[in-house]
């Protein structure tokens, strides 16, 4: 299940390559219409703005997390799944845009180049316990990446999907279908 707050096209194309299944669901769609679908995972899309102002979208992601199903986000989906887990985010003084922002992956120690376009960033100083830094912008030591370390929960800010562009990040929709597999007791996605 998509939920769609501004979705790029080759997100889905990125998760159709990968033998998906995809619905994608509006920005305001219920909870219980989500759920009634019977996903295997949930995406939480990327998407413009600021994301303080989206209460009901916050909402919604706080209830997916509480059926701890696999979820991943990107950029405005990352940054609801900050706020759902109580993490706030701030305006950048400068945004990040462009596609050679260099991200160091804090669990392998490798680099990735990424495709960015964002104002919005998360408060380090309101990480919570149950989450993990993953990702950080080598330029502005910004956060770029969290998981859940007890859920089968991460999203990112920055666009693995970018077309053309960097492709390092895109072992990230393999990622999201290993939680998928491992989900589903081992069953294929």
């Amino acid at each position: 299940a998509a939920l769609d707050l501004g979705i790029k096209t080759n997100i889905l194309r990125c998760l159709e390559a990968r033998d998906c299944y995809i619905k994608v669901f509006p920005y305001n769609t219920s909870f219980e219409e989500l759920k009634a679908f019977n996903p295997d995972g949930y995406f939480l899309s990327n998407g413009p703005g600021d994301p303080d102002p989206l209460k009901e979208v916050q909402e919604v992601t706080r209830q997916i997390l509480k059926t701890d199903t696999p979820v991943f986000g990107i950029c405005l989906g990352h940054q609801m799944i900050a706020l759902a887990n109580g993490i706030s985010t701030y305006k950048m003084f400068n945004g990040h845009r462009g596609i050679n922002h260099p991200v160091k992956n804090t669990i392998t120690n490798k680099g990735e180049i990424t495709s960015q376009n964002h104002s919005f960033a998360i408060k380090e100083d309101s990480i919570t316990d149950c989450i993990e830094v993953t990702h950080r912008n080598l330029l502005d030591n910004t956060i770029e990446g969290l998981r859940h370390k007890e859920h089968p929960v991460f999203c990112v800010q920055y666009h693995p999907e970018s077309a053309a562009g960097p492709e390092d990040s895109m072992y990230l929709f393999n990622d999201f279908l290993n939680l998928i597999t491992e989900f589903k007791g081992g069953q294929d996605a």
